[in-house]
């Protein structure tokens, strides 16, 4: 095989992701307008629906050019040795392979960024504008971008630095110890995330004395789960869609309820859904979760070892010089099939936890008011009531309202 035959593999997945990408979007895209299921009827009256209509009208719109968009400026980016012109660039600046790495990757990052940033301002200041769901002003939308990239570029770039230096050091066995640096930075993660990155961007409060937190507390004794981690997060101050998440173990768990959620339902309604945050943690969803990611992780660096030394991967993308950094992109271009097939498999099996942890708050609490506050949830987001089949199969990780009313009803 060569170079020549692998940049044309390389187009060749490009497009055809998208080709599928498209086709699945406009499967979706003919049944926006089908009738509401007969369970569902109470979510949403005649004037709520044809918002919720059009609001998915207009974001399947809008993702059609910006992909069409992105697809061109890739395809331009590869025809046109962009690659090569990025890593003289960087080489031009120190002869460090680290160096180069962090400066190729810095100017590919914030190149991206930059041409990024239109869509994303589109998308909050028009579309979510539009429909009542942004709360974010245009300065709280620079510093977000600007905290994403300084954060980016030091937690990347001191790993980045690391593997470099693992490969310099032991060659095709670097998968071994980058894996070990993955596992342990994961892991931390999981454990401080909460308290270590979410305050960058949001404000987090513990849940105030209040009937909500008696009942909170209250079951999560009835149930023998230690919860004195509430917290509160300000999520309103961007959005007005609701969320709830249950995050680290050990004695870093803690649950955290966006303001959002809590003004939107009520208080057994909220205790419905902590107890199927709950029903993640008792069903030991999070652990595997976390094994299968670092599982994957040591297969994609295993295979990586097995290719990066070999310097058809860096002129499949027309880098004449090869070196990690670029081996590395092409490989994420190679590897995008299998990153897809393993998407596929981690979705189907999050639908299945979240039927499980369904199953769990109905039979440690009440199924009636977690269906009540998931038809609310879906309401105040315009949800999709009536997705394609194929649609759910490739991008859910959660089943659908219907899927869960009838699982509820009949577990």
């Amino acid at each position: 095989m060569t170079a020549d035959t692998l940049f044309y593999i390389i187009i060749g997945i490009i497009i055809l992701n998208f080709i599928i990408d498209k086709w699945l979007d406009a499967l979706n895209a003919k049944h926006f307008d089908d009738p509401i299921p007969e369970p569902l009827r109470d979510v949403y009256d005649a004037e709520k629906y044809e918002k919720s209509q059009q609001y998915k009208k207009v974001n399947y719109s809008f993702g059609i050019w910006s992909s069409l968009f992105s697809l061109g400026l890739t395809l331009a980016f590869l025809f046109l040795d962009g690659f090569e012109y990025v890593d003289n660039l960087a080489r031009s600046f120190t002869d460090s392979p680290i160096g180069v790495a962090l400066i190729f990757f810095g100017i590919i990052m914030l190149g991206s960024d930059i041409i990024s940033t239109p869509f994303a301002y589109y998308k909050t200041f028009v579309i979510e504008e539009e429909f009542g769901f942004n709360k974010t002003t245009k300065r709280l939308f620079f510093i977000d971008k600007l905290k994403g990239l300084l954060m980016t570029a030091v937690i990347g770039g001191l790993i980045l630095s690391a593997i470099i230096w693992f490969y310099q050091q032991t060659q095709d066995n670097f998968w071994w110890y980058t894996w070990t640096l993955v596992g342990v930075f994961t892991l931390f993660m999981n454990l401080f995330y909460s308290r270590l990155i979410v305050p960058l961007f949001n404000k987090q409060t513990p849940l105030e004395d209040s009937d909500l937190k008696t009942k909170i507390s209250n079951y999560a004794q009835s149930v023998g789960f230690s919860l004195n981690k509430i917290f509160v997060i300000d999520g309103s101050k961007r959005s007005t869609k609701a969320n709830a998440y249950f995050s680290g173990f050990g004695r870093e768990k803690r649950v955290t309820l966006y303001d959002t959620l809590i003004n939107d339902l009520d208080e057994e309604e909220i205790v419905a859904v902590l107890a199927h945050e709950v029903g993640h943690y008792k069903r030991k969803h999070i652990i595997f979760n976390l094994v299968a990611s670092l599982l994957l992780t040591g297969l994609t660096l295993f295979i990586l070892s097995l290719f990066i030394s070999n310097p058809m991967l860096s002129q499949a993308i027309g880098v004449e010089t090869h070196s990690f950094h670029v081996g590395l992109v092409a490989f994420g271009l190679l590897y995008a099939p299998i990153s897809e097939v393993t998407g596929l498999v981690m979705n189907y099996l999050s639908r299945k936890f979240e039927y499980q942890a369904d199953n769990y708050a109905k039979e440690t609490y009440r199924a009636e008011p977690l269906i009540s506050g998931l038809k609310k949830l879906s309401q105040n987001s315009l949800s999709n009531l009536t997705p394609h089949k194929a649609y759910v199969f490739a991008h859910y990780s959660h089943p659908t309202l219907l899927q869960r009313f009838q699982n509820l009803m009949n577990a």
